[in-house]
């Protein structure tokens, strides 16, 4: 595989996205790579074997919002496994830092030959392939109502050192996305990934400390004087 067919592969295997009717936040930028040998993830704490031999690669979609409902960012992944002929032999998703399935064992949410179909957790963002998980996890509604930007910026081990908050920034995260709060219709609309939010792991890496330094200004500059 050379560097040049990435962005044909990342169009060719990108997810089918399934939101919320009411979903506030879209995904902002996806990075991604392509795994062809044995090693770990560099943006979740992973590694991959190879150990079945029809495995050609393994295309690795880091998703990236600005937002999502209970905190300021959100980053998760869809792993899709690619056979030495090009067929889509599995599908790993993320899920608020654990793996599930994401190809159901009939194949029946594979879309033509290429695509998977997930659904995204209203307002949360974890992915699965199959939408009623959600509404069996505990306060998934009160997450996306009364607990809306209760943790405020989030800071994980990851981003420790690239930005840190306080009472006040959480307390704009928070105002901001208790305007953003809406009752879930466990309903969805497809959507599609936009080739031109793809970038390379490294680009993103960098990015995400501009772009959480950014919202913080735009916050500062409409909650700060409230």
């Amino acid at each position: 595989m050379k560097l040049e067919d990435v962005p044909a592969i990342a169009q060719k295997y990108a997810p089918l996205l399934m939101f919320d009717l009411k979903e506030p936040f879209y995904p902002d930028k996806v990075a991604i790579t392509v795994l062809y040998e044995p090693g770990p993830s560099r943006s979740f704490r992973r590694s991959f074997d190879f150990r079945e031999p029809d495995i050609g690669y393994i295309v690795e979609y880091a998703i990236w919002w600005d937002y999502e409902i209970g905190h300021l960012y959100e980053l998760e992944h869809v792993w899709v496994y690619v056979g030495q002929d090009g067929s889509v032999l599995d599908c790993e998703v993320s899920n608020h830092g654990a793996v599930l399935k994401g190809l159901r064992k009939d194949r029946s949410n594979l879309i033509g030959e290429t695509q998977v179909r997930l659904y995204s957790q209203p307002g949360k963002h974890a992915f699965s392939p199959i939408p009623e998980l959600f509404e069996l996890l505990p306060q998934a509604d009160a997450a996306c109502t009364t607990l809306a930007g209760n943790d405020g910026l989030l800071v994980n081990d990851m981003f420790a050192e690239d930005f840190s908050t306080n009472d006040e920034i959480d307390g704009w995260v928070r105002a901001y996305l208790q305007s953003c709060a809406f009752t879930p219709t466990y309903e969805f609309k497809a959507y599609e990934l936009d080739p031109a939010s793809f970038t390379t792991w490294d680009a993103l890496r960098q990015e995400i400390p501009v772009r959480i330094h950014a919202r913080i200004v735009e916050l500062r500059s409409r909650y700060s004087r409230m």
